[in-house]
């Protein structure tokens, strides 16, 4: 309830980051499903980001089929599924390290696409992304709405969409993760011998993990789109996938909690320190020649000093973190007797009066 109540209060700035906070968030979703509950490692996130961000744009809009926007969005995230599928097979077959290179191919791979594919992408100055229609409701700045007195803009409008997304994909991945699929995928990552001795298909999990980590990747970049309102291919660049691995490593690999916190961190950080750079030490506000470091540069050192941290002395991430605290506090917490207890015990008479005396002959 007090996420649908923040766009009548919060401005702009702040919708915006939540927004791009929520968007991130299924895309770490989902890398943490790959990653930290199959033990797949990926740093090709960026690419299927790309995918549906671009899928949705060039469906969606013009030049390209015009699609209504919300199945051009729903062809977009089955498009990120099918580029995942097509990677699959290397997915299944390939693990550890040799499958983070594989992935980082499909990133410079992509960057080359969306640069030379000026007919589609729009080449290096990008396209616009139109806005998405509803059932004749536009997220959009189109049309004039006011809810509550309060005039609804497309951050306010885009907030509860991207809540809505963000709701169900956490749903999906939790239920996911408790049921079979979990199961297997957890056995898949601890040892691929044991998981095929209890039955097991390890290269159908794998392959099924990155399918669907491919499909919320797809979902983020349409969302993304969305709040950007106009897409570049230096976004998806490799610093994408490196975000990503940092958001799931500093949440916590294989919770959904964990990236959900890892993923609101590191969106939030550096567009903190651009708005308040000014009142920083050692960061310079952009467009400015002063000497120091930039808000961006800084946030990636901040948070890859918490990456380091997190290593060190939290592996398990904020979520561990997190739920240590809470067992730590409730172990000292006091225990406060039971008033029927105590009032009970208080009017029994003691042992000693209780016991009948012995009578010697």
């Amino acid at each position: 309830m007090l996420m649908c109540a923040l766009p009548f209060y919060l401005d702009a700035f702040w919708l915006r980051i939540g927004l791009f906070a929520m968007a991130a968030a299924i895309g770490a979703v989902g890398l943490s499903l790959l990653s930290g509950t199959a033990g797949q490692l990926s740093l090709g996130h960026a690419f299927f980001l790309a995918v549906g961000a671009y899928g949705y744009a060039w469906l969606a809009g013009e030049p390209g089929p015009g699609l209504p926007p919300l199945l051009a969005l729903v062809l977009a995230v089955l498009l990120a599924g099918v580029a995942g599928g097509l990677f699959s097979p290397v997915a299944g077959r390939v693990r550890g390290i040799y499958l983070g290179v594989a992935t980082l191919a499909l990133v410079f791979l992509g960057h080359h696409v969306l640069l030379t594919a000026d007919s589609v992408t729009g080449g290096f100055n990008g396209r616009s992304v139109a806005p998405l229609t509803v059932g004749g409701f536009s997220f959009g700045d189109d049309t004039d709405l006011t809810v509550l007195g309060v005039q609804f803009g497309t951050e306010e409008r885009l907030w509860y969409l991207g809540l809505l997304l963000f709701a169900v994909t956490c749903l999906t991945a939790r239920g996911m993760l408790r049921g079979r699929p979990g199961r297997a995928l957890v056995a898949l990552r601890d040892s691929e011998t044991a998981a095929s001795v209890m039955g097991v298909n390890v290269a159908r999990y794998r392959s099924a993990a990155f399918v669907v980590s491919s499909m919320y990747a797809g979902l983020a970049g349409a969302l993304l789109a969305l709040g950007f309102r106009r897409i570049v291919p230096d976004y998806f660049g490799l610093a994408l996938s490196v975000d990503y691995l940092a958001m799931i490593v500093i949440g916590g690999l294989g919770s959904v909690a964990g990236a959900v916190a890892g993923a609101a961190f590191v969106t939030a950080l550096p567009l903190l320190m651009t708005r308040y750079a000014e009142h920083l030490p050692l960061v310079t506000a952009p467009g400015t020649a002063e000497g120091g470091v930039g808000p961006t540069e800084a946030a990636r050192y901040l948070y890859g000093a918490a990456i380091v941290v997190v290593l060190l002395y939290a592996p398990d991430g904020l979520h561990g973190l997190t739920r240590r605290v809470r067992a730590r506090l409730k172990r000292g917490r006091p225990r406060t007797p039971d008033p029927d207890t105590t009032s009970t015990t208080a009017t029994l008479p003691p042992a000693s009066a209780a016991r009948p005396k012995e009578h010697t002959p």
